[in-house]
């Protein structure tokens, strides 16, 4: 099987969108669950549904791929599943290391999901001493003074980065000057990284700052809404800043204590 280091995705070299490109994922995701139940062929609307996408944009990215489907018949799904499998690289071995082994990189490193996906951990690497020769998962974990070592004698190209904020700039620095040409970032910070490394930030408390919003929207658009035949009328919209004309604290720019509007968290 080849490794990742020596044979590169093509998506880029044939000119697929990246935002088809994110959507792979997907379409492989609700494909590997059809072929699991032995199902031989699926509709793109059943499919599009399945991967919570538009059925024309589905036929769309499948056009990029050379794939148009049959018509009356559909997608033939295992045929799919390899196709979509080749074109993200994944009929390939994909050598990780995972810098950073704390709650978070543990459970990464326990996460079956890398393995059947072609992605092989080569090592764990942690800056604490004390972790030195701990197995995680059945791998020990070694120092992060082997870190260009390992790399090169895994032929690494792909880095998981999971360590506190204050060290992630740093790690990262080492794993590109070692030959790291992909990073997946669980720090909750930006790298900086130069042209040709490929970096992926995943921030959990982002995502839940976004869902924070739109659960603060759904709650205002109920409070808003009147009862079903009661003939209210709206009140005049008000600033969320600034209480009403004649109340308590009106003049202040913000409302009084039994009054604050909530604010958005940033991002």
């Amino acid at each position: 099987m080849a490794t990742g280091r020596t044979h590169r995705p093509a998506t880029r070299s044939r000119g697929i969108p990246e935002a088809t490109v994110a959507r792979l994922p997907l379409y492989l995701r609700a494909l590997t669950a059809l072929s699991e139940r032995s199902v031989p062929t699926v509709s793109s609307e059943e499919l599009a549904t399945a991967a919570g996408v538009n059925s024309a944009k589905l036929r769309k990215d499948f056009s990029y791929l050379g794939s148009y489907g049959t018509r009356g018949v559909g997608y033939d799904v295992e045929y799919l599943v390899y196709q979509i499998s080749r074109e993200l690289g994944l009929t390939q071995d994909w050598p990780v290391v995972i810098v950073g082994i704390g709650n978070l990189g543990a459970a990464l490193a326990n996460y079956g999901g890398f393995a059947s996906r072609g992605f092989r951990v080569a090592a764990l690497i942690d800056a604490d001493p004390a972790m030195a020769g701990k197995p995680v998962a059945g791998i020990p974990v070694q120092h992060t003074d082997e870190l260009e070592k390992i790399i090169t004698d895994n032929g690494v190209s792909i880095g998981v980065i999971a360590t506190p904020a204050g060290a992630a700039q740093q790690v990262c620095d080492r794993l590109v000057a070692a030959g790291i040409t992909s990073i997946l970032n669980f720090a909750p910070t930006v790298l900086s990284v130069p042209d040709g490394v490929d970096v992926r930030k995943v921030d959990l408390s982002i995502e839940l700052q976004i869902l924070a919003f739109h659960e603060q929207r759904k709650a205002g658009e109920e409070v808003a809404a009147p009862e079903e035949g009661a003939g209210a009328v709206s009140p005049p919209p008000v600033s969320p800043h600034r209480a009403p004309p004649g109340a308590p604290g009106a003049d202040s720019g913000r409302q009084g204590p039994d009054g604050d509007v909530p604010a958005v968290m940033p991002a």
